[in-house]
């Protein structure tokens, strides 16, 4: 498939004005799901090939996901595209204004492979949604999930609305040589400036949705039993793989003792004594990335192990304590099933710890004082978060899942990937019956009703 033979006819695609048709795209999603419906037990065993998921969680963390933004966009598609009427001032009298959002055209979305399904789905359903054709390019890391989302979307679309293209570093170089009107990127830090930097080149707007280091904090309020089984299933879910995973915990020193000792409890109790036998347990992607964590662990000695295959790229959870902030598990976001453990005995200083760093992607507080969630949330810049909880923000169409600062730019999920993957062309009607001397010259004395107009 030649990459620029492809985008020429999604450009003539799109200016044909068809993917601007309401129906069209009600009809893409439909059809949309109904390629995932057919391919539903091929996606879970290619998420257990790739990255050891069980079907439950396949289901919980991606197909579902899935499902639930095509019927969000589906519910909400009219009102979502209905033009927007807007005030507007009375020196523009008469007069209305009006938001229309149009789509861009040809989007690229490029995919990690943590979540390859659901992170490739969830822009590309907003991406349809808002008018637009789409290139889509999800990891190499996860072959056997990116050889069924090329089997789906291939069925479903014809590649001048809907391109797959698979590959490995090559690939995306080439891609991120073309020309497009608008690019979406999940995955690290250190690709996304790669992206960013591609994109300036041609002015392309784009949204990064990257990573960092999210902190978990615990104070000495909080319900330490719900904590630590809530702490415990947001880090080790997808055996941490997951950008918005607890990277580390700061918990105040007089319940630590007992975080510590409950979170152990919760790990036995969600995946056994022996976690690496568990069904529910996952593996790491490969073994580069698993030799790079247990790197992570030279010169610790674990509070918790549960062992690690490098063969089979099992690595059970492992709880750290006696953590600094100078040791190298401290320095990069994680990824992976290793929970650093830091205490604290001032809120204050903890929210001044975390202003010193770089914004993380995700915070989560477990508290039940109303004066701690003020000192954190109106101190601390974060993507977005959970109190007395983690992960779960994630799972709310409402609210808009992005980072700020380092963690990315931009967001999505709902109503927010419509907007994300449309344009917003604000227009002006003017009255014809009046028209109101004030701005045109000669000015003589009318400064005295500029200032009433404008003030």
């Amino acid at each position: 498939m030649e990459l620029k033979k492809v985008l020429r006819e999604q450009r003539e695609f799109f200016r044909s004005g068809a993917t601007r048709d309401l129906r069209m795209r009600r009809s893409a999603l439909l059809k949309l799901k109904a390629g995932v419906q057919k391919h539903e037990a091929e996606i879970i065993t290619a998420l257990q090939a790739d990255l050891g998921k069980s079907p439950f969680e396949s289901y919980e963390t991606e197909i579902g996901l899935v499902y639930r933004e095509i019927r969000y966009m589906l519910r909400h598609l009219e009102a979502l595209a209905a033009p927007e009427k807007t005030a507007v001032p009375l020196a523009c009298f008469p007069a209305s204004g009006r938001i229309y959002r149009e789509p861009y055209g040809t989007v690229l979305i490029m995919s990690p492979w943590n979540y390859p399904f659901q992170l490739t789905m969830l822009p590309l359903i907003g991406a349809l949604a808002a008018g637009n054709c789409a290139v889509v390019k999800p990891s190499a890391y996860s072959p056997a999930v990116s050889a069924v989302l090329r089997q789906i979307l291939d069925e479903v679309f014809p590649a001048y609305y809907v391109c797959v293209v698979l590959g490995g570093r090559k690939e995306n170089q080439e891609l991120l040589e073309r020309k497009y009107d608008y690019i979406f990127f999940t995955g690290s830090r250190s690709v996304g400036k790669e992206v960013m930097k591609a994109a300036s080149r041609r002015l392309t707007p784009l949204t990064l949705e990257l990573g960092g280091k999210s902190p978990c904090i615990v104070d000495e309020t909080a319900d330490i039993p719900l904590a630590a089984r809530r702490i415990v299933w947001g880090k080790f879910l997808n055996c941490g793989q997951t950008c918005v995973a607890p990277d580390y915990v700061l918990v105040h020193r007089r319940v630590k003792e007992r975080l510590l000792k409950a979170m152990v409890r919760n790990i036995e109790a969600l995946y056994g004594t022996s976690p690496l036998e568990s069904k529910d347990y996952g593996r790491i992607i490969n073994e580069k990335h698993f030799d790079r964590l247990t790197g992570l662990l030279c010169g610790h000695e674990p509070f918790y192990s549960s062992g690690s295959n490098r063969e089979t790229c099992r690595l059970g959870p492992v709880i750290l304590d006696d953590v600094s902030w100078s040791d190298k598990v401290m320095e990069d976001e994680i990824f992976g099933p290793i929970l650093p453990v830091l205490e604290f005995d001032d809120l204050r200083r903890v929210r001044e710890q975390l202003c010193t760093g770089s914004k993380p992607l995700a915070l989560y507080l477990f508290t039940r004082s109303k004066a701690a969630e003020r000192c954190i949330l109106s101190g601390v810049s974060f993507g977005g978060g959970c109190i007395n909880d983690t992960v779960m923000h994630l799972s709310a169409d409402q609210l808009p899942f992005g980072g700020v600062g380092e963690s990315g730019m931009g967001s999505y999920h709902g109503k927010y990937s419509f907007r994300t993957f449309s344009h917003e062309k604000s227009v002006m009607r003017r009255g014809l019956l009046i028209d109101v001397p004030l701005r045109y010259p000669p000015f003589g004395n009318k400064m005295k009703w500029m200032k009433l107009f404008l003030r």
